[in-house]
């Protein structure tokens, strides 16, 4: 390489994909690091480094970058790590703690899993923790105390407790709004569409899959229609461009305001989890560029957003697989799915089916190989039921929403009004059985590590000369358009 090229100056997104990726890397590296980086002087550090790349933008930059990103990200990391260590004196203890439920309590075979934080034991702590109790009758934004063996936590829980006892329920007034109106709506719902019906409608409307009974839950696994059900970036993609075909006739900052409204308000209903946290923050990012005439390049997108949301909370780097398989799946439609159709279609705009069945292969691909780490197991019949069910998916929505709104109106009627919506929906419930019910409908194999990494080094290197081969411009993908 010749030296003037290092001296060339250097578009600002490329250095800030680089500190980004130093980000990821210092986030994984803190868990070594025993919060040795957790001084302020290394933010100060970092921050400095960052004003220089910024200020210089030359090519050789990109190193400086990184390190300074590395050096963001394992004070951070650092910081985390301090924080978790003051729950190590209460491992191994039977205790009594408080905490307010962060996320839809989910129901299983009598028990139900909690998700608790703004956690305090003896003060408040960072973090949180990961219940096992009876069926109960505790909501999002409920405040609970339970007792129980507290024992290490494992991903992105700072503890656990395995069977604990639930000593008091509190529902705070107004407490969580949001999920109070979407609870409101799902029982107007149910009056004008039967179970299961409601909840895999619900389930796509507001990602609600906390009340789909079991069999079903177990059915959309093995058929690999769970993400349609989990609030995504899948439902925001049809809420933003819903709001951009519907207020773009009227203005740009229309429909700009309108999509970023339905953002924040579908966020608010489904609650932050790490998979909403990413899909919330890629459909902005994505937002705001398209409005001021600009386009994210998708692989800097991804990093970016990756880095935020590892900045807001290390741990999920740290094994949370719901963000990890967010971001894989991410990758798959982004960057995966369109270098595909560009080398096996040429410039041909795909159509509907097309474009679906290219995006859920390239999502199955990416993220089949953690998906068979964790779990041991592979959908065979996902393409497949993908395929039959998620063109009709944005209708089922609208169908849903109008039931809902005859349940509210007129509740007399609703179940009249409710028909279109409930035939359609058990159309899919059926389809999703019928997958999944197949005998070859599932495959069970438990790769090893490095077998993982080397598919996914092989994928990259494919992906790599699929799209020298086809010249596509990555910028044209965009989940706003």
């Amino acid at each position: 390489m010749q030296w003037w090229v290092l001296k060339r100056r250097l578009h600002e997104s490329w250095l800030v994909a680089a500190a980004s990726f130093g980000v990821l890397l210092g986030c994984c590296g803190a868990q070594l690091a025993n919060g040795y980086f957790a001084d302020i002087g290394w933010l100060v550090l970092a921050t400095l480094l960052l004003i220089v790349v910024f200020y210089v933008r030359r090519v050789w930059m990109v190193v400086v970058a990184l390190v300074a990103g590395s050096l963001l990200g394992v004070w951070r990391g650092s910081c985390e790590q301090v924080n978790l260590v003051q729950y190590q004196p209460y491992y191994g203890h039977n205790l009594s703690l408080s905490g307010t439920v962060g996320d839809d309590v989910v129901e299983s075979g009598g028990q139900a899993v909690v998700v608790l934080n703004k956690i305090k034991i003896d003060y408040r702590l960072p973090g949180k923790i990961r219940l096992t109790v009876a069926a109960t009758s505790a909501k999002r934004g409920d405040l609970l105390t339970v007792s129980g063996k507290l024992t290490p936590g494992f991903g992105a829980y700072a503890g656990s407790i395995y069977r604990a006892h639930i000593d008091k329920l509190v529902e705070p007034v107004p407490g969580d709004v949001a999920r109070r109106v979407r609870d409101w709506f799902a029982t107007a719902v149910r009056k004008a569409i039967p179970e299961p019906r409601a909840s895999l409608g619900l389930g796509y409307l507001v990602g609600q899959k906390s009340a789909l009974p079991t069999d079903l839950t177990d059915a959309l696994k093995v058929a690999g229609l769970t993400h349609a059900v989990v609030a995504s970036g899948y439902n925001l993609t049809i809420l933003v461009r819903l709001s951009r075909r519907l207020f773009g006739r009227i203005s740009k900052f229309m429909a700009a305001f309108g999509s970023g409204c339905l953002i924040a308000g579908f966020m608010a209903v489904t609650g932050l989890s790490p998979s909403m946290s990413r899909a919330g923050l890629v459909s902005g990012l994505s937002l705001a560029t398209w409005y001021y005439g600009r386009q994210f390049h998708p692989l800097i997108l991804l990093v970016l957003a990756a880095a935020i949301t590892t900045l807001i909370n290390p741990s999920y780097v740290w094994g949370d697989l719901g963000w990890t398989l967010s971001f894989l799946a991410f990758a798959g439609v982004m960057l995966v799915g369109p270098i595909g159709q560009a080398y096996f279609f040429g410039d041909k705009p795909p159509g509907t089916v097309r474009q679906i069945l290219g995006e859920t292969i390239a999502a199955h691909l990416v993220t089949a190989p953690v998906i068979m780490l964790s779990f041991g197991t592979l959908s065979n019949v996902a393409i497949f039921s993908n395929l039959l069910v998620l063109p009709l998916v944005p209708l089922a929505m609208l169908l849903t929403f109008i039931a809902g709104i005859a349940g509210l109106v007129l509740p007399g009627v609703a179940a009249i009004v409710g028909l279109p919506a409930n035939w359609l929906l058990a159309y899919m419930v059926k389809t999703v059985q019928v997958s999944a019910g197949l005998p070859w409908a599932q495959t069970e194999f438990q790769p090893a590590l490095w077998l993982v990494a080397v598919s996914y080094v092989a994928m990259i290197l494919v992906g790599v000369y699929m799209w020298r081969a086809s010249r596509f411009n990555l910028r044209s993908a965009s989940i706003v358009e």
